[in-house]
């Protein structure tokens, strides 16, 4: 079956490796354009145009699918289209190209977490379990009917990056067997049933950590948001990047934000929080790479007045 892969992430090439190891046909990747990446802003093929360039595979690079990419679309004949987070909406017009129409694998148990960032909100969510879903894609966002799902337990110390890559290997082999199906003649689709939740894409805000809140919530924003778009705090007045904590329920005398070096008995920096403390593990000061917490701490000395906002 001659297959068209859209897809733009690290976390898609797996499926299009996988698509090519079971046998399908990939006539065309369509991807977003090459981005600047790095300080020094250097223009940089997306992970998959990279590997579709190391693979032979025609590349249609382009933001948006517009009048051009759809004749390029039209050109490379596909009978059916495989998207895995491709990073701009697929037009009515381009629904119909293929004759088997466009399969999403889409990062959650549809119609759970409809939406660009679905493992990020359901770690932030503190759900236990998650999953992926290949779906019809068609109008609505993510509203498509579903060939097939998988489920993934989550676990507390889990990052939406570790969900990801664990969802990105396993979902990988459920697109291929979904379009085994559909090219056998065997899938069918059913419609979603079941509670619609919505995971827009997260904003640099959204890793803005408020002390006052639980130090549970406060874990599972900081793992939903690593690595993208990272969680921080405000250090005197300078943005303070954090990677994930640690809880410390029998520490509960430190006040929200207030941060407790390591001297006396505590051998790792606290930071309290609207319920019990939790610990630093690597933290990112403004102007410099991310370091061990106990690190910066050190180079604090005694200090007493550190207080992250």
């Amino acid at each position: 079956m001659r297959v068209l892969f859209a897809g733009t992430p690290a976390v898609a090439v797996p499926s299009l490796d996988r698509l090519v190891q079971d046998g399908f046909e990939i006539v065309a990747v369509l991807t977003r354009e090459d981005a600047p990446v790095g300080r020094k802003r250097i223009l940089t093929p997306s992970p998959v145009a990279a590997r579709a360039g190391e693979l032979g595979v025609p590349v249609i690079r382009a933001n948006r699918i517009d009048q051009n990419a759809m004749e390029a679309i039209r050109a490379a004949a596909p009978d059916v289209a495989a998207i895995v987070a491709y990073g701009g909406l697929v037009p009515e017009t381009a629904l119909g190209i293929p004759q088997h129409g466009w399969i999403n694998l889409h990062f959650s148990l549809l119609p759970a977490w409809r939406g660009a960032a679905p493992v990020q909100h359901a770690v932030i969510n503190g759900d236990d379990v998650t999953g992926a879903s290949t779906f019809l894609l068609e109008k609505g966002l993510d509203t498509g009917p579903v060939y097939g799902t998988l489920t993934e337990a989550l676990r507390p110390e889990d990052t939406s990056g570790d969900v990801l890559e664990r969802l990105s290997r396993s979902g990988a082999v459920l697109l291929s067997q979904t379009l085994a199906a559909v090219g056998a003649g065997k899938a069918a689709a059913v419609a979603q049933t079941g509670d619609v939740s919505l995971a827009p894409k997260l904003s640099l805000e959204d890793g803005h950590i408020d002390w006052q809140q639980p130090a549970l919530a406060i874990r599972r924003r900081i793992n939903g948001v690593t690595p993208e778009p990272g969680a921080w705090t405000m250090l005197a007045g300078q943005r303070f990047k954090l990677g994930p904590v640690r809880p410390r329920p029998e520490t509960r005398d430190l006040p929200p934000g207030a941060v407790r070096l390591p001297g006396g008995s505590s051998a790792s920096a606290l930071v309290g929080t609207g319920s019990h403390a939790v610990e630093l593990d690597k933290v990112q000061p403004a102007g410099k790479k991310m370091m061990d917490a106990a690190d910066w701490a050190r180079g604090l000395g005694q200090r007493e007045d550190v207080h992250f906002e």
